[in-house]
């Protein structure tokens, strides 16, 4: 008897031990979850506050005060979700837009719904402090050592100097997290070997039916025909790692990467 009691209490400690590893798991995918971008339930409630409270003067599609677009995330002086609070709470352009006295939840749901794209089904990423995203970016990030931006830096990866311009939050958060899903096609790596037995190593940039422009490993931009090779190995893998930064700094690394609209 005394046996199978122990054995009772041996199965309920370790049924009560898997039962916190799993809460503890869900725990920690929520967290990474919402560290990285709203709930759907915020930016649905942001829709409905939007269109109550902004849209009669922003429109329902966000571009309806000049060099304004809410939906492509154009703005004359937010960057950070932070100042997206700031300025509906404190209002703008010498009280052309007044203060909006909003509730923590609703306030949210208006920065989520506008991240979002003005999709309520949408993703919505934060965006941080774009200074911090500098540093980031060019120190432990370790983006710079690949990435040029406005003249500086190496052309062995895509240049961003126009990035704020053609890419949306969430797709360079997927980028930063998951570059395998990411990555353009015309941005894989290639290797190619040529009839003079010479191995070309780079990043292709374009391709039409006879010739083949890249960026070679040493920064060299070259065109090739294709009559000339007698290999032609387009890669499948990223040629970066998902980064390492956490949630805060991913956040703060996109808020710079918006920041990059041309010279």
């Amino acid at each position: 008897m005394n046996s199978f009691i122990s054995s009772i209490k041996k199965i309920t400690a370790c049924m009560a031990l898997l039962a916190s590893v799993i809460l503890l798991t869900q725990q920690s995918l929520a967290q990474e979850v919402g560290d990285h971008q709203y709930t759907s339930d915020a930016i649905q409630a942001g829709s409905r506050v939007y269109t109550q409270q902004c849209a009669l003067c922003h429109g329902p599609q966000g571009a309806l005060v000049d060099g304004v677009d809410l939906r492509r995330g154009q703005f004359r002086t937010v960057q950070s979700d932070d100042d997206l609070r700031n300025v509906i709470t404190t209002g703008a352009a010498e009280g052309q837009m007044p203060a909006f006295s909003l509730r923590a939840e609703e306030l949210n749901g208006i920065v989520a719904f506008i991240r979002a794209g003005f999709d309520p089904d949408g993703v919505a990423v934060r965006i941080g402090d774009p200074v911090r995203g500098r540093e980031l970016f060019n120190g432990r990030g370790d983006c710079a050592s690949c990435h040029r931006v406005n003249g500086a830096g190496p052309r062995t990866a895509p240049d961003l100097s126009s990035i704020g311009v053609v890419r949306t939050p969430a797709s360079l958060q997927r980028n930063m997290l998951d570059p395998a899903t990411a990555l353009l096609p015309i941005n894989r790596p290639i290797r190619m070997v040529t009839r003079n037995e010479e191995t070309i190593v780079g990043r292709r940039l374009n391709e039409d039916t006879y010739t083949v422009q890249v960026i070679d490993s040493q920064e060299r931009l070259r065109s090739i025909k294709k009559s000339d090779l007698v290999s032609y190995e387009i890669s499948d893998a990223p040629s970066k790692q998902p980064t390492t930064l956490n949630s805060d700094e991913v956040a703060d690394v996109i808020g710079y990467l918006l920041t990059l609209r041309g010279l």
